[in-house]
């Protein structure tokens, strides 16, 4: 049995989804990850889907060292205005969101009003890589 960071209120009237050991940058996900905190999932899934498509940014908050300056992130007041489009982050958490969906439909929730309470971004261990020679 896995355990999750935080225990849900009501645990009949909420639905978790996780993954673990994704192979995806750390800094992305977690700024992808603090964007949709507290949107509604039907929301969030729009936003995902328009960082792909460079329609919406990213603001990068926390880990912003490097990070160009964007117009776009004027719009959701980044510091500095500082964002990027993480494509492949975006893509695993739209993964997530549909699992939980799916979740959610098993235990015959609403999903038109499911809310991303919780979401936690923790690092992957690091793959070991090494060049073998004589």
């Amino acid at each position: 049995m896995v355990r999750y960071a935080r225990v849900p209120d009501n645990a009949t009237k909420s639905c978790k989804t996780r993954g673990s050991s994704l192979r995806v940058h750390f800094k992305n996900t977690f700024e992808t990850a603090t964007a949709i905190r507290g949107m509604h999932l039907r929301k969030a899934t729009r936003y995902l889907k328009d960082v792909i498509a460079k329609k919406q940014i990213v603001p990068f908050r926390r880990y912003s060292g490097g990070v160009g300056r964007k117009a776009q992130a004027k719009n959701h007041n980044a510091p500095g205005s500082q964002g990027r489009w993480p494509k492949k982050s975006a893509e695993i958490l739209l993964q997530l969101l549909k699992n939980a969906e799916s979740n959610a439909d098993v235990k015959n929730l609403n999903t038109d009003a499911l809310v991303i309470e919780h979401i936690q971004v923790n690092q992957a261990p690091k793959m070991r890589r090494r060049t073998y020679r004589a």
